[in-house]
């Protein structure tokens, strides 16, 4: 089979998990919008919050509330599009560890893309439907707006999958990493919500390397109200780079990974 019609059969493959985790989803419809509905006040109470600070706060280091106002649009959707279309992101570690990734080694697939699109998070919806109604209220709705929010999303997105790829990629070689991630992912998430200009020295460095979670909060400034295609291009690259990254250390442990004899199928 040549490349391309292996590009084409994992296209078909991806879109085929994607029906049958939406299927699985809208089976429970109350459950959904519920679960998703709880996510949409979820934020929406952290944004009244934010608004509450800043009416007392007006500006803080250059931020307005319209710039944390985007920071939750970007974030929020860029987390939901990528759990719902990528939702075991957050759990390879633990998949490593107990052994359940027998069940995707045994299919014809790459084994990172099978465990990324088996399973949908339904909360993610609400993430999602959140990020674009905040934006429609307070963003650039021009086309050219769109197209930069669109990025923003994408660039979040790739970012939040692929640290936690490299994070759960410790499990083959520590063994039980899932405390490890878990806390991991929960600082990533509560980084990306705040904006970056608050942190200074180490830790501003330390968001923008070590745990780049500076990308995603910078976004409405470098991206959305001032385009800098220096911190454009940087991003982009950090999110490919990083994405590349996770795809080759997960190949890498798989060379390590020991047989946990689950014994499973997937619905």
């Amino acid at each position: 089979m040549s490349t391309a019609d292996k590009c084409k059969a994992n296209v078909r493959y991806v879109w085929a998990c994607w029906k049958v985790n939406l299927a699985s989803a809208m089976e429970y419809r109350l459950s959904f919008l519920l679960l998703a509905g709880m996510m949409f006040v979820n934020n929406a109470i952290w944004l009244f919050f934010w608004g509450l600070f800043f009416g007392r706060f007006p500006i803080v280091q250059g931020w307005e509330l319209h710039d944390v106002m985007l920071l939750w649009a970007v974030s929020t959707g860029g987390f939901g599009w990528a759990a719902m279309l990528f939702g075991n992101f957050p759990r390879i570690a633990g998949i490593v560890a107990t052994g359940h990734l027998d069940v995707y080694l045994s299919q014809p697939r790459p084994v990172l893309l099978s465990v990324l699109v088996s399973r949908c998070s339904v909360t993610a919806a609400g993430d999602f439907l959140f990020g674009i109604v905040v934006y429609l209220m307070v963003g650039d709705t021009s086309p050219r707006g769109i197209l930069l929010f669109a990025l923003g999303l994408l660039i979040s997105g790739m970012l939040f999958i692929a640290v936690m790829v490299l994070a759960g990629c410790s499990a083959f070689w520590i063994g039980n990493a899932e405390g490890m991630t878990q806390q991991l992912f929960n600082s990533f998430i509560a980084l990306t919500t705040y904006p970056s200009d608050i942190f200074r020295g180490f830790v501003k460095l330390a968001l923008f390397s070590l745990v780049p979670a500076g990308f995603i909060s910078y976004l409405p400034i470098g991206l959305l109200r001032n385009f800098d295609p220096v911190f454009a291009s940087g991003a982009v690259g950090a999110a490919a780079g990083l994405t590349v990254a996770g795809a080759l250390l997960f190949r890498k442990g798989l060379r390590r990974y020991a047989s946990g004899n689950t014994i499973a199928m997937r619905s």
